[in-house]
């Protein structure tokens, strides 16, 4: 009986580890082909799984992409979640957004390809992902953010500024950097993602954020924000 247990356990774990290294395969396939580009064979080979394993976690393509995406924002909308639930000032929520919004991707340089790929899908065709994804998670994302700029700005932390307008602006200041690496490359001549580049960005997107949102009679020229 113990033995059969055993048994059991190890194969649960070992499936679980097949399906994981499966993702992290179609990951990079994705990020680098696209989802019209990327091939499940290639996935497969990568993952040293065979193609049926593939096919047992996932029934197709799509709902292999599906997965992937869950793997990208799910992660991303755990960790800005817990920073934006976080018993804080609206001025300190933004400030620790803005920081965890960065430090994740710049942790995965691999999901912004994903979700430029994405984005760029969504305006070519329908996808069978865009509903989904905005239901799980860019509504509520967009919602708490809208949530706390309501409550700085009633608390004179903040300029009135328009939700509708800012966050998109603030979410491209924090990820606009990581979809151009090939640019800055060429243009700068230098590797955009060494440690003391990206904590440069960092600081630089915080002034920022700050310069752009909080009221200039709390926070004055020189003041450590």
């Amino acid at each position: 009986m113990r033995t059969q247990l055993r048994t059991r356990q190890t194969a649960r774990v070992g499936n679980q580890g097949s399906r994981r290294a499966i993702l992290q395969a179609a990951i990079t396939e994705f990020s680098r082909e696209g989802v019209a580009g990327a091939r499940t064979d290639a996935i497969a080979r990568a993952a040293k799984v065979n193609k049926a394993l593939l096919y047992y976690y996932f029934k197709d393509k799509e709902s292999l992409y599906g997965a992937v995406l869950d793997q990208v924002f799910g992660g991303l909308m755990d960790a800005i979640m817990q920073v934006l639930n976080q018993n804080l000032r609206p001025r300190d929520k933004i400030l620790a957004y803005v920081k965890t919004h960065f430090d994740y991707i710049a942790s995965h340089p691999k999901y912004p390809r994903l979700v430029q790929a994405e984005m760029m899908r969504m305006g070519r065709e329908q996808s069978p992902q865009l509903e989904r994804m905005a239901r799980q998670y860019f509504r509520p994302l967009f919602a708490k953010l809208a949530e706390v700029l309501s409550a700085g700005i009633k608390a004179g932390e903040f300029r009135a500024v328009d939700p509708m307008q800012f966050i998109p602006s603030m979410i491209a200041v924090v990820v606009f950097y990581f979809t151009s690496i090939p640019v800055m490359r060429a243009v700068t001549g230098v590797d955009p993602l060494t440690p003391e580049r990206l904590a440069a960005r960092k600081a630089a997107i915080v002034d920022l954020v700050s310069a752009a949102l909080f009221e200039t009679e709390l926070y004055p020229p020189g003041a450590n924000r």
